[in-house]
């Protein structure tokens, strides 16, 4: 029988701790029901206090994160749109960046909709189910993100480096195999870290600070150690941020050898426009999420964390499309012909 155990006060009126016993043959039983064993109760219900001290600000926020998620998906769906319908955007280049947009309409669509509405709740909860799907498909999509800009920064090396081998390194083959790869890192991260945090047992405490189920904010209700899970999210962090990081900077170093040998500046200027648009995007994308995973999180901010998770979450997905759309010629002029082929023809 449920029972609701109010204890210390909320920030957020009308919250209650709540919590029962494990029900038998519930979802995901197997894993989900240790958030209640050993001594105590089960936790049924985490409750995120992400926005609870923004009081009258949460009503502009909540139309300002809207429109910012609206314009997200309809750039990213215009690009998808344009490198599958015009033949001359039919380029590994293109092949990434298409695949990039996909999983930033993803990526975000893992975290906005539920963010709207606990912008509008009284007391913004969410079940032990949905974090863990939460958690898993934003693991997913932001390593499959670090691997897919890598791969970019890759076909780029090979493009301006590597110019007359460039078709064969960059076939229709290994384009598929490193999008292909970049979603398998996404998933075996997503799942290990999903399973292992949500085997660990949850005892009494339920506030998630935060506005969505990380990996840090909820491995900090834990009622057992957290030592692996600390090392596993390093090491994640390490592998999947940090390393791809350093070959992107390293591409971009032998970007910028071959970039001094140019002799003409036509040619270097149509180096730079080339790399320009990834790399403002990697700085973005790599500078948010260095700055939030590779600081300890005992002694971190919960409002910074949060600042910067609003920032890799919300704000960055959608420079995407300004900036491979207005910075890039072919793009633009895949519009105007689109434009041009459906609404101007006789």
């Amino acid at each position: 029988m449920p029972f609701l155990l109010q204890q210390e006060p909320l920030p957020l009126p009308g919250c209650l701790l709540v919590l029962h016993e494990p029900l038998p043959g519930s979802f995901f039983q197997s894993g989900l029901e240790n958030l209640g064993s050993g001594n105590g109760t089960a936790v049924t219900e985490f409750v995120l206090l992400g926005f609870s001290g923004f009081g009258p600000l949460r009503g502009p926020l909540f139309w300002g994160v809207l429109c910012i998620y609206l314009v997200t998906l309809l750039g990213n769906s215009l690009i998808i749109l344009l490198t599958l319908a015009d033949r001359a955007l039919h380029l590994p280049m293109y092949f990434f960046l298409r695949h990039f947009s996909m999983v930033e309409i993803l990526y975000t669509t893992t975290v906005v909709p539920r963010m709207l509405a606990d912008l509008l709740a009284s007391c913004p909860t969410i079940s032990p189910a949905s974090c863990f799907t939460q958690l898993y498909f934003f693991a997913l999509f932001g390593i499959a993100e670090c691997c897919l800009l890598t791969a970019m920064a890759y076909d780029r090396y090979a493009a301006i480096c590597r110019p007359l081998h460039y078709t064969t390194l960059m076939n229709q083959e290994a384009c598929v195999s490193m999008a292909g790869a970049s979603y398998l890192m996404g998933i075996i991260t997503g799942t290990t870290h999903s399973l292992f945090i949500f085997t660990l047992p949850f005892r009494g405490a339920n506030t998630i600070h935060h506005f969505l189920c990380d990996i840090l904010p909820v491995l900090r209700l834990a009622s057992a150690s957290t030592f692996w899970g600390e090392v596993g999210n390093l090491a994640v962090t390490i592998a999947f941020i940090l390393t791809p990081f350093l070959l992107i900077v390293a591409s971009y170093a032998c970007i910028l050898a071959t970039l001094l040998g140019v002799t003409t500046s036509q040619g270097r200027r149509k180096v730079f426009s080339t790399c320009s648009s990834h790399l403002f995007v990697v700085i973005l994308f790599f500078g948010t999420g260095t700055v939030a995973y590779m600081r300890p999180w005992a002694g971190s901010s919960q409002d910074t964390d949060q600042i910067l998770a609003l920032f890799y979450t919300v704000v960055t997905p959608v420079f995407n499309p300004f900036v491979y759309t207005l910075r890039n010629k072919e793009v633009t002029g895949a519009m105007r012909r689109l434009v041009k082929r459906y609404l101007w023809s006789p």
